[in-house]
């Protein structure tokens, strides 16, 4: 007679986890940010969030909440109901750097978040002023060689990707040169337009229109193929540095126990809102590529950055500001 009723109780939840899937949404669905509105991240979920409305039939209401690197963001959707209401659109900073930059365990990715989908990933481009006497990697590296700190790297901020990479890079070749943090991208091109600093690691969408005016000089990427933007600039791979491959991504989160019903519902939609032509061509004007994928892929993805990029952060001790 247990075993009747446990047979029964399983098959009624199936049942409801399934009724559930097909009826949410059935209210707004908010989606947070972890930085301030106009941002690459910010208009990533802009652009899912149009087409989650139009193919759910809910709002998908966008809430920024920027602040501590990421951390405010994601403590929100840590504490938030897992009942498909609040989701994340978050990148690497507030996902993965985040708590370790900041020592404070407020959230884990993987304890806390259920993985969706990616949504995007950003390449960075090596970019130098002019005045600098270098038209290739191999000839900047001889020039850090040569002077040992001469050299300043504008990033725009601790814990960056863009830092974390100069990080890596000096650690992999041995080299060094000086680190100029910034609040943003923003002032961090300026003063490389204006040549107080010699070189950085920048979002495309930024520094594209100085790289085809000539005033930035583009000298490698960091995605796994050459961009269709820049066909003459190298990928680090070619180079043969195939651990410089740092991007930023834009994923989809949800709180841990979200019911599987509804993470498969919204991976299957996003993963076809990301392979319409129309939402490729908007994440190509910001410089990225539209990238779904599986929850299990995305997971791996993240298992596989989280084990790169967190020792670089502690053997920087990169800390917060």
């Amino acid at each position: 007679m247990r075993s009747l009723w446990i047979a029964a109780a399983i098959v009624a939840t199936l049942v409801n986890g399934a009724a559930t899937a097909q009826e949410w949404p059935t209210r707004i669905v908010k989606l947070i940010v972890p930085y301030p509105a106009g941002g690459n991240v910010d208009s990533a979920a802009r652009i899912v969030a149009d087409r989650l409305q139009e193919k759910l039939g809910q709002p998908f209401v966008i809430e920024n909440k920027s602040g501590a690197g990421g951390m405010i963001a994601g403590e929100a959707l840590a504490k938030a109901p897992n009942d498909g209401y609040t989701l994340m659109v978050g990148a690497n900073g507030p996902v993965l750097f985040a708590p370790e930059i900041n020592k404070r365990d407020a959230y884990n990715w993987k304890r806390d978040f259920l993985p969706i989908s990616s949504i995007s990933m950003t390449p960075l481009v090596l970019e130098v002023h002019p005045s600098v006497k270098a038209t290739s990697f191999a000839e900047l590296l001889e020039l850090a060689k040569r002077d040992p700190g001469k050299l300043t790297m504008a990033s725009p901020g601790p814990g960056t990707t863009n830092h974390l990479l100069s990080e890596l890079m000096q650690s992999k070749l041995e080299i060094r040169w000086v680190t100029a943090h910034y609040r943003g991208n923003a002032p961090a091109t300026n003063d490389l337009l204006g040549g107080q600093v010699q070189f950085a690691f920048d979002q495309l969408s930024v520094s594209l229109q100085y790289i085809k005016s000539g005033m930035l000089r583009a000298l490698a990427v960091t995605s796994p193929h050459r961009l269709k933007t820049l066909p003459d600039v190298p990928t680090f791979a070619e180079l043969g540095y195939p651990d410089f491959d740092g991007q930023t991504f834009t994923g989809l989160f949800a709180p841990a126990g979200t019911p599987a019903p509804i993470a498969d519902k919204l991976n299957k939609v996003l993963v076809e809102i990301l392979k319409e032509p129309g939402v490729i061509d908007k994440f190509e004007k910001l410089g990225a590529e539209a990238l779904p994928m599986t929850p299990g892929e995305f997971r791996a993805y993240l298992d596989r950055e989280d084990a790169k990029w967190i020792p670089v952060v502690r053997k920087a001790n990169v800390k917060a500001d």
